[in-house]
C-alpha cells in the first residue's frame, strides 16, 4: 500500500467512524387522537402493522378504529401533558369494547375511569408521525 493510499483510508476511517457516532435510534412512530370535546393524546405504535393500521385510519379506511390499551399512569411517555400513557405493548385496535374503558383523556387524568385500560369509543386518528 503506498502512502497516499494509506492516507486516504485512514481519512475514510476517521470519517466512518464519525458518521456511526451520529447514527441516532430508529424512530418509533406515534399516533394522535383526537376525541369527543376535542381532547387529544397519543400512543406509541409498536408494530409495524400498528403503524400500518394507524395509516390506513387517517386514510379514511373502514377498520377497527377503538385504540384499547392498558393505562400506565404517573408516567405520559409520549403523551404529554397528561400524566399518564398508553402502554404500547398492549395496544390494539377494536371495532368494540366494552362501556367501562370509554371516555376522554382528562377522565384518565382526573381517574374517573378507572378501568387498568382505555377504549375511548370516540377516537379519531389525526396525526401519524
Amino acid at each position: 500500500m503506498t502512502q497516499r493510499q494509506a492516507k486516504a483510508l485512514g481519512i475514510f476511517g476517521a470519517a466512518l467512524l464519525a458518521l456511526t457516532g451520529c447514527v441516532s435510534a430508529p424512530h418509533t412512530p406515534v399516533a394522535t387522537f383526537e376525541v369527543a370535546g376535542g381532547e387529544t393524546f397519543k400512543i406509541e405504535l409498536a408494530t409495524p402493522e400498528l403503524e400500518a393500521h394507524a395509516r390506513a385510519l387517517l386514510a379514511g379506511e373502514n377498520l377497527s378504529a377503538i385504540p384499547n390499551g392498558l393505562v400506565v399512569r404517573d408516567s405520559s411517555g409520549v403523551n404529554a401533558p397528561w400524566s399518564w400513557h398508553i402502554d404500547p405493548a398492549s395496544l390494539e385496535f377494536a371495532f368494540a369494547t366494552t362501556e367501562v374503558c370509554d371516555g376522554i383523556p382528562s377522565y384518565v387524568e382526573d381517574e374517573i375511569v378507572t378501568s387498568d385500560y382505555f377504549c375511548p369509543w370516540s377516537a379519531v386518528v389525526t396525526a401519524v408521525n
